[in-house]
């Protein structure tokens, strides 16, 4: 049970988690008490923990309501240029905490909940995540709906509303088991359905020649349902909107069959048009084509087109003329998955709203942005043109001209280059014909970013780096940040708390003034502070594990900490190999010091990449050998962490000694995880890839265990010639190792598990994990021998959290309007609900609808 704030402990969270008040507590408890007997028709006789999330939910979406409506108003007077992210993924997590801390409410809310008895943690751990996105690529996504709220853009979010999120992930005699993420089961109380919105989305059908020009026939429509979250800025009364699209069969959809008399069957059918937004595909960075995920990106596309155009077109400034279209709209694409904008694009404007061809195609480049996300080839989206065919009959005719122009540009510069035409081309012709989608984006946007420095430079100069060359103005970087206000006030309150108290709150809205607490790296009191917040939240999480795991594990160890998608390329098998290596120098020697260790590593793999599931076995199955072996004792343990996700995330990052980012250089876009432990005073074991190059920048490369090749020493190899046994005849501890898994060490009943393991590592290893082996161990120990100096760990810990700042979401959403969209963030404080009303005839005059569905 939750214990009462004392009035020294209110007075410190005053500025940074909201105002208690007595009015604001009894608003709360009325809210709560009302919607628990007339939303939910319960009372406290009945009701479970579920109910009093729910009536709690309510009540604080209540408060977001009003703002909601004033901001889209304001949006719909003062009509200013609209940002529209075009997202496959929103990996969202939980809303209830995130909104009372936007709202400022989060204290009220605390004791409101105390006084009824409730248990605040408790009705938390009741939500269920919104996990409608793989890993970074999602996370992002929400941090920057989160940012351009709080930076008050008038921006809008786009994606799907998957009836099922990605997958849960249990553990079962350590093999990976998936099970439906079923999240909508009990309902979700921050949605609003907008069946008045619906919209019409067309697939298959062909193409006709008429008079008028091109025209698609004889499609099937499948109809697009929004349904609406509000996103609120932190303490500004600015809510933006999130729009998911659901399928829906229209009432007429394959009732021809009605008239031969099967009217069950045709009504049955209509879940083949419902199951494109039933699940999100659980892959990540790693493309796999089939029909149903191409219909997930054209009716996401489709649908939001549609609602743009009827926004721009509903604008209160007089004639609408689509030569101003980009003056007032810009489509950010998350990645090549909503790529088919472009050209769904330009069939509107020239086949319905009859432009020119060449006016279109200028309002399409000046109208979208591409952020690219990954350098894998194995992730680049390329579909085959018969499939294209099949669906998006007119679309293909329309990315064949746009390949056309764009070919005859490049011909026209560079003659009879026939190689760089090829390399070039949005149409692949070796092989089975496909489109290149990446290619698409760059060729129909007016602006190509990567999402770290070094990434953005790889981009440039290797992946793209003939359109680079070509038009080099539109290439930039925008470095991946972070919200402040989920991954620091939300999940680490005690630390947020000790900052306000030394620099003041501001930083919550500009990161960078974390600088200011370098002051404070030698200050003793602040040491001690900063290293009692870590303490406690490693005991929390201690207690967590015990709970959920059924586990004990030593508090006062390090805890070093590998959480994200399981994957060759992030190298979760060096960590395991350096595992092993810990394991053998005890038994070696067990009377020698040992620096305790719980070393824990998380994440899902994509249920066809056998690879990544085999990871996982051989992970769990060192922990079975280590952590029942009474020679090694508490002095290391090994946890697989099931289930990781966005809300697991907010308990293990604030708890983290040693963050492990140990991509091969080169392969990493950016890391956004890697943010969040540097932010929450947890070191950095890492290569020098994606963000981290920057987070040793600003912190100083000796503040982060820096290890291993950088790209130009990963190109130098690959010249040579990568020989894995190279590394294995050199280096004992390694060979000890590998042999182990080799003979069964791990799997005494099956000596040859682990053999694709094994074989992929002496024989087509990538990612070359023997090839930094030497120096990750090096760098480990390094680790190891500072812990044992709590002082000089947590002064560098201080260093760190002083220089994160420029990981900041906010940061990064501001270059993105600065260079990008073209629009300025406003500090403007919309007028909260609660202020005095106008006169009753002024607001009446003011609410009435200036034009159909001019406010959404």
């Amino acid at each position: 049970m939750a214990t009462p704030m004392s009035d020294q402990e209110k007075r410190k969270q005053i500025s940074i988690r909201g105002i208690v008040g007595v009015e604001n507590v009894a608003e709360i408890k009325k809210g709560f008490n009302r919607h628990l007997h007339f939303t939910l028709a319960k009372d406290r006789n009945v009701s479970t923990q579920r109910d009093y999330f729910f009536a709690l939910a309510h009540t604080v979406r209540d408060h977001l309501v009003g703002r909601w409506l004033r901001t889209q108003q304001y949006y719909y007077e003062t009509d200013p240029k609209r940002v529209y992210y075009l997202s496959l993924e929103f990996y969202m997590g939980r809303t209830l905490e995130n909104t009372m801390i936007n709202l400022g409410l989060q204290n009220a809310c605390d004791e409101a909940i105390y006084q009824l008895g409730l248990d605040m943690e408790d009705l938390e751990e009741m939500e269920e995540d919104a996990g409608l996105g793989n890993g970074g690529l999602g996370r992002l996504a929400a941090c920057f709906l989160d940012s351009m709220a709080t930076l008050g853009l008038a921006a809008y979010g786009y994606g799907i509303r998957y009836e099922y999120g990605i997958f849960n992930q249990r553990i079962n005699d350590g093999w990976q088991v998936e099970e439906a993420d079923d999240w909508l089961r009990h309902g979700n109380p921050w949605e609003k359905a907008r069946p008045e919105f619906m919209l019409p989305v067309h697939f298959y059908g062909h193409v006709e020649k008429t008079r008028e020009g091109p025209k698609w026939v004889d499609t099937q429509v499948v109809l697009a349902m929004p349904y609406d979250t509000p996103i609120p800025g932190y303490m500004n009364n600015t809510v933006n909107t999130m729009r998911l699209w659901s399928a829906r069969a229209p009432n007429d959809f394959n009732l021809q069959d009605f008239n031969v008399g099967d009217y069950i069957q045709a009504v049955l059918d209509r879940s083949v048009a419902e199951n494109i937004s039933r699940v999100l595909y659980p892959n990540d960075n790693f493309f796999e084509g089939k029909e149903l995920r191409l219909k997930q990106e054209y009716f996401v596309v489709a649908a939001t087109l549609q609602d743009i155009i009827r926004r721009f077109k509903a604008s209160k400034k007089g004639r609408i003329t689509f030569e101003t279209f980009p003056d007032k709209v810009a489509i950010q694409l998350n990645d090549t998955h909503p790529a088919m904008a472009i050209p769904e694009l330009m069939r509107i404007l020239v086949d319905i709203e009859k432009l020119p061809y060449d006016k279109a195609w200028e309002i399409t480049q000046k109208t979208f942005a591409y952020t690219n996300h990954t350098v894998l080839p194995e992730a680049l989206e390329r579909w085959p043109v018969q499939l294209m065919e099949k669906l998006l009959p007119r679309h293909l005719h329309i990315i064949y001209e746009i390949n056309q122009k764009h070919l005859d540009k490049i011909s026209a510069l560079f003659p009879k280059d026939m190689d760089r035409l090829r390399r070039m081309s949005i149409i692949e012709e070796e092989g089975v014909k496909r489109i290149n989608m990446a290619h698409l984006c760059i060729v129909g946007s007016h602006a190509v970013n990567g999402v770290a420095q070094i990434h953005s430079q790889i981009v440039k100069d290797q992946v793209f780096r003939d359109f680079s060359e070509l038009e080099p103005e539109k290439f930039q970087n925008k470095t991946n940040g972070i919200t402040p206000r989920r991954w620091l006030l939300m999940c680490n309150a005690g630390l947020a708390e000790l900052i306000a108290e030394k620099i003041g709150d501001g930083y919550v809205k500009d990161l960078s003034q974390l600088r200011k607490i370098a002051a404070f790296v030698n200050d003793e009191s602040f040491i001690r502070d900063v290293s009692k917040v870590k303490q406690e939240n490693k005991m929390k999480f201690a207690q967590y594990l015990e709970k959920e795991y059924k586990v004990k594990i030593n508090p006062s160890s390090m805890f070093d900490v590998h959480v994200k998608r399981i994957h060759e390329y992030k190298r979760q098998l060096l960590n395991c190999l350096h595992v092993i290596t810990m394991y053998n120098r005890i038994k070696k020697d067990p009377a020698k010091h040992f620096v305790p260790r719980t070393v824990i590593i998380g994440g899902k793999a994509a249920p066809g990449y056998h690879m990544a599931k085999m990871i996982i076995k051989l992970i769990t199955s060192v922990g079975d050998v280590v952590n029942n072996d009474p020679v090694v004792g508490n002095r290391l343990k090994v946890i697989f962490l099931e289930n990781y996700r966005v809300s697991l995330a907010e308990k293990v990052i604030p708890a983290t000694d040693l963050s492990e980012q140990i991509s091969t250089a080169g392969t990493e876009a950016s890391g956004t995880g890697n943010m969040k432990f540097m932010l929450n005073g947890a070191l950095t074991i890492g290569t020098m890839d994606g963000a981290n190059v920057e987070m040793a920048e600003e912190a100083g490369e000796g503040n982060l265990f820096i290890f291993g090749m950088r790209v130009a020493d990963v190109e130098a190899l690959d010249k040579k010639g990568y020989n894995a046994m190279d590394y294995y005849d050199k280096l004992p501890e390694l060979k000890q190792v590998m042999d182990q898994i080799k003979s069964g060490y791990f799997s005494p009943k099956q000596p040859d598990l682990f053999k694709d393991i094994t074989d992929m590592l002496f024989k087509h290893d990538r990612f070359k994990v023997f090839a930094d082996f030497e120096d990750y161990v090096k760098s480990q120990e390094k680790a190891s021998n500072l812990y044992q100096d709590p002082k000089q760990w947590t002064k560098m810990v201080i260093i760190n959290i002083s220089a994160s700042g420029k990981f900041s979401s906010d940061r990064t959403i501001k270059e993105y309007a600065k260079d990008i969209w073209g629009v300025e963030p406003s500090d403007i404080k919309i007028k909260p609900p609660n202020e005095p009303r106008e006169p009753v005839e002024t607001r009446e005059a003011a609410m009435k609808p200036k034009s159909k569905g001019n406010l959404l």
